[in-house]
């Protein structure tokens, strides 16, 4: 009978035990800030953004010119009014002042365009490189059973020790190869 008791009791001991494994969960982290840099897809993103940026910067340096140019104007024909010119003078000036006025109105309508214009096209670049990223993140997790998986490039984490790194398996899941050295934080 004593035999029985120990054996029942070894036996809800190990259900009990294989219970607690199971609840235990794998903890994984990335460092989201290093897989994106070593993508190449995040690199040409870059490059795309950067020359539609500075074709934007150019068309609004060169309205500024323009206006500048207007400006000068001004200033200079406001030098030469006298008695005998003001009229005529007066009225270039006031149809200057209304050209330049347009200018401001036209150019700052025009940055505030621009300005729309580069979110959408950081949207339409980049979302698809980080949908990119995620995707293989969440297929690796599967694949290694990772219930949380935490970014440790973004503010929240305090404080991480253990765990599982799972940059390498990303990338690898990704086809990015080591060649690539990313600097360590």
């Amino acid at each position: 009978m004593k035999s029985i008791i120990k054996v029942a009791v070894v036996a809800v001991g190990l259900l009990f035990a294989g219970n607690a494994v199971n609840a235990q969960q794998k903890l994984g982290h990335i460092n989201s800030a290093d897989l994106l840099q070593a993508m190449p897809e995040m690199k040409t993103a870059d490059a795309s953004f950067k020359t539609f940026a500075t074709a934007k910067q150019s068309t609004l340096e060169k309205m500024d010119a323009e206006r500048q140019k207007k400006i000068t104007v001004y200033q200079e024909k406001a030098k030469t009014i006298s008695e005998a010119n003001k009229d005529g003078v007066s009225k270039e000036l006031q149809t200057l002042a209304t050209e330049i006025q347009d200018l401001e109105k036209r150019l700052g309508v025009s940055q505030q365009k621009s300005e729309e214009e580069l979110q959408a096209k950081r949207t339409e670049l980049y979302q698809p490189v980080f949908k990119k990223a995620e995707d293989a993140v969440k297929v690796v997790a599967k694949e290694k059973g990772y219930a949380y998986v935490f970014d440790i490039s973004q503010p929240g984490v305090v404080y991480f020790d253990g765990g599982d790194d799972m940059l390498a398996a990303v990338k690898a899941k990704l086809g990015i190869t080591a060649a690539v050295a990313v600097p360590k934080k």
